[in-house]
């Protein structure tokens, strides 16, 4: 018996709701404002077939580009052998949520602005860039207290 290459073949576990959260939708997917620009996960729900995306794109990430009454064009970016393409898909709101990849980058901009405001009140400069996690600091050990103690393997034992 052949192997079916359908439209949402393999789509088994990517496309199921949930757990525990099958059922009627929530009104709070509904009432989300999409504004053109905005970055926004793509997420089929297997509860809505019209407006679906198509299983490539689900995971995906794009830009919203138009948006309507019911649903909003997202652009992705598809590579296709050597290239990019650019995809432009209409998916409903069901399918897709903002994203919150921009959202550390978002805080940290509002943080350095007001560490910024308040060092040039006190009129001193302030360093806003990242810095890595540092080396620990060096410390002595003292064994006063706490004798060194010698590590030794168990012997393995074969008993039944």
């Amino acid at each position: 018996m052949g192997h079916s290459h359908g439209y949402r073949s393999g789509t088994r576990y990517a496309f199921a709701r949930d757990y525990k959260k099958h059922g009627i939708i929530s009104m709070t997917t509904y009432l989300k404002t999409y504004k053109v620009g905005d970055i926004v996960d793509i997420k089929a729900n297997g509860a809505v077939q019209k407006g679906m995306p198509h299983k490539y794109y689900h995971g995906k990430t794009g830009i919203v580009y138009n948006v309507t009454k019911s649903s909003v064009g997202v652009i992705i970016y598809k590579v296709v052998g050597n290239r990019y393409l650019e995809k432009r898909i209409n998916l409903r709101v069901e399918h897709v949520k903002h994203s919150k990849c921009r959202e550390e980058f978002v805080n940290r901009v509002k943080e350095n602005a007001a560490r910024k405001q308040e060092a040039k009140a006190k009129g001193e400069k302030v360093f806003l860039k990242r810095q890595p996690v540092m080396p620990r600091e060096a410390h002595v050990v003292s064994s006063e207290g706490n004798a060194p103690v010698t590590l030794a393997p168990v012997a393995y034992e074969t008993y039944i």
